[in-house]
């Protein structure tokens, strides 16, 4: 069966995550999907708990994908290029408790969205044992951007979102640090005046193994793209200011 969905995983010795992870997407999405897991080094002890366990995934198709250097962000893009379906998520290796509402993600991306945010923020979502630091500055930038910039979604930070192939294939990403990409996503699609939706989703402090989200050293590279949002806003830049891909 032809995939409609690609999930982006990328990992950095989730050994002890990546089962529970993927038993709760093959349990819970009904989307035919295939699942890109993208690592680093071959020692990554991801790779052998998930073929140790091969059998058990049968619901949907896992891969391997190298990543073309090193780094999340570098492994998101590898997967973004590796993918081939008309819908793309970036998914995090520790989330077995947000597969149940992919399918909902799915179908707004089927109805004309280009990009679909799962968000913390809207009715129906929550973020909990968040370090204090981290939520006033995801926070406050998420309340600005959506009641200030006008972003229309409640969540512009959270790089858990489905892109569709036209966003991958026709913007340009200038990031090149952490997760920084899915923002510049974001923003570039709304100044292009693509549709833009959102669910409500779940996020808990991980529990095990190591985050790979950087605040501080992330920081300077996520304000550009906030202030890219104020200024599609209030400066009225269209669409003829963003790179795109050449054909």
């Amino acid at each position: 069966m032809v995939p409609r969905l690609d999930i982006v995983i990328p990992v950095y010795n989730e050994g002890g995550n990546i089962l529970r992870t993927l038993a709760a997407l093959g349990r819970d999405l009904k989307t035919p999907s295939r699942i890109l897991i993208c690592y680093d080094r071959e020692d990554d002890d991801t790779l052998p708990a998930i073929e140790a366990n091969r059998d058990k995934l049968t619901t949907h198709p896992v891969e391997f994908v190298r990543n073309k250097a090193r780094g999340a962000h570098s492994a998101v893009m590898t997967g973004f290029a590796h993918s081939t379906a008309p819908a793309i998520l970036m998914y995090p290796a520790d989330d077995d408790y947000n597969a149940g509402m992919l399918d909902k993600m799915v179908q707004k991306a089927e109805q004309g969205c280009d990009i679909v945010c799962a968000s913390r923020f809207m009715p129906g979502g929550s973020m909990t044992g968040c370090p204090w630091l981290k939520a006033l500055l995801v926070r406050g930038a998420n309340f600005t951007l959506h009641h200030i910039a006008r972003i229309p979604t409640h969540d512009a930070s959270n790089g858990f979102r489905m892109f569709s192939r036209r966003a991958i294939e026709t913007i340009v990403v200038e990031s090149d640090s952490g997760f920084c990409y899915s923002i510049e996503l974001l923003v570039k699609a709304h100044r292009l005046g693509w549709t833009i939706g959102e669910v409500p989703a779940r996020w808990f402090e991980r529990a095990h193994g190591q985050s790979r989200f950087r605040v501080l050293r992330w920081l300077p590279a996520y304000l550009r793209w906030y202030l890219y949002a104020f200024a599609t806003t209030y400066l009225r830049l269209g669409a003829q200011t963003v790179p795109m891909k050449k054909a």
